[in-house]
């Protein structure tokens, strides 16, 4: 590649970073969603601001930036916000949703300060505030939509399961975001999640209770690697945490044991790119920075065949592995069901 064009590239590089901060602003303090609102008449500057309750230049100067950046259009002093924009952004429905994406990695990088010292210690940053785990919430919001709408398209005898009701668990389950929308999608569903930060009990109860559905959904303070409930579930679930927990055959051998015959362990998750192809995509871009946060806090991401190597340490059913349109993966196992 010439020189013009590796700078070229690495000019694009530095905008991506101004953008991603446009973008965290314009999420955390509402302003696409008030631009949203506003439709194609828009907003001008001074209104954004004022019906976000920011301050006018601030806004102003980041209006400006976002114009920029082709984030929002302006017309007459009017900030308009393409509809393709705020799907991407803001509508956590879709598995297309990058939202969440861009929270966590500005809060992710929020803690970065000590990332050099890192390198040259390799002490990992173990302990993260509370922001860092309801970021990582905003993040799996994707992941929800790609179970919906992938996972469950691939299994649609698991649907006809839940159909009835019946009982999951999810383990490691953060702000409990899953099983309000596993409860709304399936009527007589009961879940119980089981987690161990006490920051993200907090939040995952909290949500439950305002969501309505705390005579449904139990969350526990408790050990992922040894949640009990045995033989009691249909569904045991992983969503996005099992690379995440210290000893991943342990967790996924306990879940085994709280589901009932015929039930089923699920891992979602984003395997690292398994061939230089797919490490060379704009997929691999993000996950190698994903995976730079991973390691900085003392965890990692996993290849797909680590992940069937999980479910062989811990005695179960090799997985069938799914290969989801999002990038992610999706790892079953069954238990059997002589009554079948």
């Amino acid at each position: 590649m010439r020189d013009d064009d590796r700078f070229d590239e690495f000019i694009a590089g530095l905008g991506g970073f101004h953008r991603t901060w446009l973008v965290y602003l314009g999420l955390e303090l509402g302003l696409f969603e008030r631009l949203e609102a506003a439709g194609t008449s828009g907003l001008s500057a001074a209104d954004l601001a004022d019906q976000t309750a920011t301050r006018r230049e601030p806004v102003g100067v980041w209006a400006w930036a976002a114009e920029a950046h082709g984030l929002v259009d302006v017309a007459d002093g009017r900030l308009v916000l393409d509809p393709a924009v705020a799907a991407v952004l803001l509508d956590d429905t879709r598995p297309e949703y990058l939202g969440g994406q861009f929270v966590h990695t500005v809060v992710a990088a929020m803690d970065w300060d000590g990332m050099a010292d890192f390198f040259r210690t390799g002490a990992p940053r173990r302990a993260r505030p509370d922001r860092y785990r309801a970021a990582i919430e905003r993040l799996t919001v994707q992941d929800i939509a790609v179970f919906f709408q992938e996972v469950l398209a691939a299994l649609p005898q698991l649907v006809a399961d839940l159909a009835g009701g019946g009982r999951v668990l999810d383990v490691h389950c953060g702000g409990g975001r899953w099983l309000i929308a596993m409860a709304r999608r399936f009527a007589g569903l009961h879940g119980v999640g089981v987690e161990f930060e006490a920051d993200s009990v907090a939040r995952a109860r909290a949500n439950i209770a305002a969501a309505g559905l705390a005579a449904r959904i139990t969350i526990e303070h408790g050990d992922v690697a040894a949640p009990g409930h045995a033989g009691e579930f249909d569904l045991a679930y992983f969503q996005y945490a099992l690379h995440q927990l210290p000893d991943p055959a342990a967790s996924l051998r306990a879940a085994w044991a709280a589901v009932r015959p015929g039930g089923r362990v699920v891992v979602l998750d984003w395997p690292l790119p398994s061939t230089e192809e797919e490490q060379q995509s704009r997929h691999g871009e993000l996950i190698a920075g994903v995976q730079l946060d991973e390691v900085y806090t003392g965890m990692r991401l996993a290849t797909r065949e680590q992940f069937v190597a999980w479910f062989e340490a811990a005695g179960l059913p090799l997985p069938g592995v799914i290969e989801l349109p999002s990038g992610a993966s999706a790892f079953v196992a069954e238990q059997p069901n002589p009554t079948r």
